[in-house]
């Protein structure tokens, strides 16, 4: 049997990371439940990471990473407008797509907060910054205030993260799939209306 890298299997235990992490919460994500998700042994994971936080601190990188992946994704490379609303579909679209990976980082999110502030900041801010640096570089042609890119970058991560916990927490992907139009026809009103010209001093 060949020899799987060790850089593979680092891998393979992030993956397997998310899964138990999504299933039995930080607590419950042991070393041992991680092994047997990478259908590796204990002593392997060992051999990768001297210990959990140190695993963790990839999960933390793995989940940062994503969340830019699937902005940059999303990216319309058009209008301000359009370029909102595509990240906004498109990480509701991945939360439902990967569920283990939406309750997963719900999941570190709020345990990092209690245990590291500053590395459970640290994530939300990633994604945040990605959103930022999308619309920005979407309203080159046309610039707004960095108050409205902040406005709409912190509505987009409300409404992605209020119908995430909803996905989560009813696992409806037919409903899911109707409200993901539902949120963006809000979002496109709301957004149509901020970026509406203000009228003309009489």
């Amino acid at each position: 049997m060949a020899r799987i890298p060790a850089a593979q299997r680092r891998n393979d235990f992030i993956h397997a990371a998310v899964e138990v992490i999504a299933a039995h919460g930080i607590d419950g994500a042991t070393t041992r439940k991680i092994a047997e998700q990478a259908n590796a042994n204990l002593a392997m994971l060992h051999y990768c990471y001297d210990s959990k936080e140190a695993l963790f601190s990839d999960v933390f990188a793995y989940a940062a990473t994503t969340y830019s992946d699937v902005i940059r994704k999303s990216d319309a490379h058009s209008t301000l407008a359009e370029t909102a609303r595509e990240i906004l579909r498109g990480v509701m679209q991945y939360y439902v797509d990967s569920p283990s990976f939406a309750a997963a980082s719900f999941e570190l999110i709020s345990w990092a907060r209690r245990q590291h502030e500053d590395r459970g900041i640290a994530v939300f801010d990633e994604a945040v910054a990605s959103v930022r640096r999308a619309l920005t570089d979407a309203s080159a042609s046309n610039p707004v205030q960095p108050e409205t890119i902040d406005e709409i970058a912190y509505v987009i991560g409300t409404l992605s993260d209020g119908f995430g916990v909803n996905w989560l927490t009813y696992g409806d992907r037919a409903a899911a799939e109707a409200q993901i139009d539902v949120t963006t026809t809000v979002f496109d009103t709301w957004l149509a209306t901020r970026l509406a010209p203000l009228p003309a001093a009489s």
